[in-house]
């Protein structure tokens, strides 16, 4: 790997100012509300073409979860009498839970049958319920028998644990809502269940959610740490508990997700760094260089010793040297790969000429890189600790074990990287217990233990990983209709290979990519909606059919939708 990520825009950890209790829990939350909108039920509801019986199934069992909702505030507000403003807001809440009732019975009556009758809740269901009034009546762990909570104190503590149970259904609902509404806004009146979206993604719904969140960070104030900490836990457990609701809706029809329902074989693909990393691994390198040079003023351990000869002022200087130049030439080259006038319709053929200019620029960097000598003697058992401490991108680990050792998937995990050293990206897989992955990058070459500074020159350039995209297909023989590609990336390194794959997934926002990307006619689309529309113009009974080198590209913001894509939730 050159020196590319140093011009890569870095993909940081979702942080935010703990303003408030709700707002951080719901950013905690981030997993399961994707996992929820990733859904067959979600997606095929949002596609328009959900099967009707489907929806009455639907309803039905969300006419039981609304009356216990219902129920559980009315309890909470009758605990309220002491605090006169939770109280004229838990009353409030109520009212609008009844109002979704009357919007469900104007469904039913429609279809001329009773839901709640007719149709038992299944277990998702009951398991929702049944936390939600056990904790609105205080059979709550570390409390009081519910008799014997008498106290204004112990009562709030029972309202707020009881909103806290409540308020990821109400923020979750909020969050659906608003995405499927950017839908019937580009298909107008047409969509079959857009009464059902308008009132999830209207104002007064949105105002509704906002009014919970307010009252569980009001009702929060008084509690001390660990029953933050139960309210919390009790936060996580309901919004687990209704993205299973969502799962649990009995789906008849063929859906895109998860893929490894719709294919016997699925092949993925991914590059490392910053697609998999915080930070790039030639930083990494340089930083483990400089911390074992003679004068570098560390207290090393005593596992560890002084791996290189070179002194830390002379690392630092060739270091800086050798990013200065690769910024600078990366600059140049970006500028001259867009001078040519901007295509209207995809262009594979010219995009794969620019980027062949960006193999010749790579393989350059490296070779001066490996001429410096910066790595010269770092030892291999330092790589390996270095490795286990990596820090990845948040639900990445967690990708890449479903993939490996979910039980109906055939999958093969390729990870595919410009990394110097192949034994920094095995040892960080490998500390997380993933060891069945088949790496193609670069690799050190040592004596004794200690780098010499040459480098096993593998994968170097785009040109470089197509070829590796294309000997996987070849060796495995999976260029059926069965198998489906995808590939992970976030530069331009990665671009042919994104248009190459059956799934090309674009993780991060590097301005590059996008601006090489669109000037050749590369499309760009979000994930979710690219499912949805999919899902839209399927035809009952016929495979999804994905095209390689039709030009468009999916776009990401976590591994966790990744993950929904491919395994489920």
């Amino acid at each position: 790997m050159a020196i590319s990520s140093m011009t890569t825009t870095t993909h940081n950890p979702i942080t935010i100012e703990e303003e408030n209790v709700a707002k951080r829990l719901w950013v905690k939350s981030h997993s399961e509300s994707i996992h929820s909108l990733y859904t067959p039920f979600v997606i095929s509801l949002a596609s328009g073409n959900l099967m009707l019986h489907t929806f009455r199934h639907y309803i039905a069992q969300d006419v039981h979860f609304l009356k216990c909702f219902a129920q559980a505030y009315e309890l909470a507000e009758e605990r309220a009498d002491d605090d006169v403003d939770a109280k004229v807001s838990i009353g409030e809440l109520r009212q609008s839970v009844l109002d979704e009732l009357q919007m469900h019975a104007s469904f039913c009556q429609e279809w001329g049958f009773d839901a709640s009758k007719q149709t038992p809740p299944n277990s998702a269901t009951i398991k929702y319920t049944d936390l939600l009034l056990a904790t609105a009546s205080g059979k709550i762990e570390g409390l009081k028998s519910p008799e014997k909570i008498t106290t204004p104190f112990e009562k709030t503590k029972v309202v707020a644990y009881t909103i806290s149970a409540m308020v990821p259904c109400m923020r979750l609902y909020a969050f659906i809502g608003q995405n499927l509404q950017s839908l019937v806004d580009i298909n107008g009146n047409s969509h079959p269940y857009k009464k059902w979206i308008d009132t999830y993604s209207c104002q007064a719904f949105q105002a509704a959610a906002l009014q919970t969140e307010d009252l569980l960070d009001k009702l929060s104030i008084t509690l001390t740490g660990e029953e933050l900490d139960i309210m919390q836990k009790l936060y996580h457990q309901a919004m687990k508990l209704e993205k299973e609701f969502f799962l649990a809706q009995t789906i008849s029809q063929q859906t895109v997700v998860p893929l490894s329902n719709e294919h016997n074989h699925v092949t993925i693909f991914s590059d490392y760094d910053l697609t998999c990393t915080v930070v790039d691994s030639c930083t990494v390198l340089a930083d483990i260089a400089m911390a074992t040079s003679p004068n570098s003023g560390q207290n090393l351990p005593e596992n560890q010793s002084q791996s290189t000869n070179m002194s830390l002022t002379k690392l630092k200087t060739t270091w800086d040297a050798l990013v200065k130049q690769y910024a600078e030439e990366d600059e140049h080259l970006m500028e001259s790969m867009l001078v040519s006038q901007k295509v209207e319709k995809f262009d594979y053929e010219g995009l794969q000429r620019v980027l062949e200019q960006l193999s010749d620029f790579e393989k350059r960097a490296n070779t001066r890189v490996i001429e410096s000598k910066i790595l010269s003697g770092l030892n291999i058992d330092d790589i390996k600790r270095t490795g286990q401490h990596v820090v990845l991108q948040e639900g990445c680990i967690d990708f890449f074990k479903s993939v490996t050792k979910t039980q109906n998937l055939d999958a093969s995990v390729h990870v595919v990287s410009y990394c110097w050293c192949g034994d920094l990206i095995r040892s960080a897989f490998e500390s997380e217990g993933i060891d069945n992955l088949q790496l193609h990058a670069n690799e050190f070459i040592y004596e004794d233990r200690l780098s010499t500074g040459e480098i096993m020159r593998k994968v170097e350039s785009p040109l470089d990983k197509l070829q590796v995209f294309n000997n996987v297909l070849k060796e495995h023989d999976r260029c059926d209709q069965t198998n489906i590609t995808v590939y992970i990336g976030d530069s331009v390194g990665d671009l042919l290979c994104l248009v190459e794959a059956d799934i090309g997934i674009v993780i991060g926002s590097s301005s590059s990519l996008r601006k090489l990307g669109d000037h050749f006619g590369v499309s760009f689309v979000p994930l979710w909606l690219g499912l949805v529309m999919k899902q839209r113009g399927h035809v009952e009974g016929s495979g999804f059919s994905w095209n390689r080198q039709s030009g468009v590209v999916y776009t990401v913001s976590s591994w966790t939708e990744v993950h929904s894509l491919v395994v489920g939730s």
